[in-house]
């Protein structure tokens, strides 16, 4: 049996009614969107909730809060992950997802619209593309961070506003003490096993290098 909304609301008690909302109404979004573009697998869109949604909200198990006014870019967003499922979380900030493939930006219009996001940008570009500076940049298992690292070398503010230092917000799995040592940079490890139970968790990851 794959988990509801429920398992958001689990993990995520203090919702608003309005956030709550947001969340359930993906669930009814990304099938009809991913029928007509395929952002999702078929088989993972069943598990949406968890292999995306909940995957997407380690990053707001790792940094609880950040300040208003915030900007976040989400690199490589494909269907909105884990930028949607922040920008639900964190109405205060405003998120900028990019892809260089126009029609998953197409459905990430699309769901951020239709669940009434007023706070997420979505374009059609790559990240070496943007002239824009921001405090943190997420993403999610796009590429190796050595490859990733130029791509957003230059585009952090360089004064900090939150709790952490400005940086990379990576959600990726497996062993990664060669791609860290690759990289050349120093990186922290969050287990999403800490947050999260279910055995799908048990190798991913929150990496977090500050720039």
């Amino acid at each position: 049996m794959n988990p509801t909304v429920d398992i958001i609301y689990q993990h995520f008690p203090n919702l608003t009614e309005t956030q709550k909302e947001q969340f359930a109404k993906l669930a009814e979004v990304y099938p009809f969107w991913n029928d007509q573009i395929n952002v999702v697998s078929r088989k993972d869109i069943e598990s949406l909730y968890l292999k995306h949604v909940l995957h997407s909200l380690g990053i707001a198990k790792f940094v609880t809060e950040f300040t208003p006014g915030t900007r976040i870019l989400d690199v490589g967003t494909g269907g909105g992950f884990p930028g949607i499922p922040l920008a639900i979380m964190f109405p205060h900030v405003q998120f900028h997802l990019v892809d260089s493939i126009g029609k998953k930006i197409k459905v990430v219009r699309g769901v951020a619209e239709a669940i009434g996001l007023t706070n997420v940008e979505a374009d059609h570009m790559r990240a070496e593309q943007i002239d824009y500076k921001y405090d943190f940049v997420v993403s999610r298992a796009v590429t190796r961070l050595a490859e990733f690292i130029p791509w957003i070398r230059n585009k952090f503010e360089k004064q900090d506003k939150n709790g952490i230092p400005n940086g990379i917000l990576y959600l990726k799995g497996g062993d990664l003490k060669e791609e860290i040592k690759e990289a050349r940079v120093k990186a922290e490890l969050h287990p999403l096993s800490t947050y999260f139970k279910d055995e799908f968790f048990d190798t991913k990851y929150v990496v977090y290098v500050p720039m």
